[in-house]
């Protein structure tokens, strides 16, 4: 069975625990309390399978504190995780600039390739969840963006995450595959 690691990392208050529990399917969280260093979520989704062959696949999702105190502790969570959703505030300005240094040190110091990471613009409830274009500068505007209000529209962002962890799975298998045929030969 394949068990994949998965971050969710981000700038402080941009939703990343309730994004995590709506999409695990684990308890709601009803008031913020920041995330003090990291929250794992293990989880399976039998939407998404480890091979042709129907192998299971097993999830932990790291829900990673935004507070930069927390930097030091960083290249610990970061080991042996497989992909990064990077969820930020859409509503607020200063995340897109933020944003970049999570993608720059937790995909590109991971050397992780872009399509394992995904940037979720998460729309607090009573924001409007205005999907207007986002500037994004390079790298990131090539990176896969999606747009998350659990008010309005709380399925296209499950969607959108099972063909993200199918990706990752996918990936994976390939490469387990490719460590086989090389053991064989």
């Amino acid at each position: 069975m394949l068990k994949a690691k998965i971050l969710f990392v981000g700038p402080c208050e941009s939703g990343k625990s309730v994004l995590a529990n709506f999409l695990t399917e684990s308890s709601e969280i009803t008031e913020h309390s920041p995330t003090q260093g990291v929250r794992i979520l293990e989880f399976e989704n039998p939407q998404v399978t480890g091979t042709s062959r129907g192998a299971g696949c097993e999830f932990e999702l790291w829900d990673c504190g935004g507070d930069p105190k927390f930097e030091s502790c960083w290249p610990a969570l970061m080991k042996d995780s497989h992909g990064v959703v990077i969820v930020f505030n859409a509503d607020t300005p200063s995340h897109l600039k933020e944003i970049e240094t999570w993608y720059a040190c937790f995909v590109q110091g991971q050397f992780l390739p872009d399509a394992h990471c995904l940037l979720v613009a998460h729309h607090k409830p009573g924001s409007g969840g205005d999907r207007g274009h986002l500037a994004l500068a390079p790298p990131l505007n090539k990176l896969k963006l999606v747009h998350s209000n659990l008010e309005d529209d709380p399925e296209e962002i499950r969607s959108e995450f099972i063909k993200y962890l199918k990706n990752i799975i996918s990936s994976m298998s390939e490469s387990r595959d490719r460590e086989e045929m090389s053991i064989i030969t």
